[in-house]
């Protein structure tokens, strides 16, 4: 009895280790380190002091540092738990994910801006908002060039081509 359940034990252990051979060939594992987020995209900034490296890792130096909190920055590459980040002036470097908030938000570039009650350049203002001004980003509707936005004291659309944290073509709800 007792070499009937070894031997069946041992058949169950080698059925598990093929098994999961076989299904971990053919790619159809998930690990932790995998990307499942797209690339690029965007988030901000979750401190008020961030350092960006000039590369994946605390060894690398110190190239800039950050002093914004919720500025909006760009991931365009990924390296375990490193993101290379661009912001809206080009500026490229490494930031460790902690640092990194999914909170959308944009920032105002030109010059000073109209935010209008709908998303309508012919609708009322109903207030300016000054050119580096950060926002929350609250919606991009289908098929439109204007975005939502969100202040503590304001709530208004702005048009995509006035600020920078949106794709031209991005939905967002």
């Amino acid at each position: 009895m007792l070499i009937r359940s070894n031997r069946l034990m041992l058949t169950c252990v080698i059925h598990l280790i093929v098994y999961f051979s076989f299904f971990s060939n053919l790619g159809l594992s998930v690990s932790a380190d995998e990307n499942i987020l797209p690339l690029p995209r965007f988030v901000s900034l979750r401190a008020d002091q961030i350092n960006l490296r000039t590369g994946p890792g605390v060894q690398y130096p110190i190239e800039w540092v950050y002093q914004r909190q919720y500025l909006p920055v760009e991931i365009i590459a990924e390296y375990r738990t490193w993101r290379k980040i661009r912001d809206w002036q080009s500026t490229q470097g490494w930031v460790h994910q902690s640092m990194l908030s999914g909170q959308r938000t944009i920032i105002v570039t030109g010059k000073r801006r109209s935010v209008r009650s709908k998303a309508d350049a012919k609708s009322v203002p109903v207030a300016e908002i000054e050119v580096d001004a950060i926002a929350n980003l609250e919606n991009c509707p289908s098929g439109g060039s204007w975005c939502l936005i969100k202040t503590e004291n304001l709530r208004g659309w702005l048009r995509k081509v006035e600020f920078w944290g949106a794709y031209r073509n991005e939905v967002l709800k």
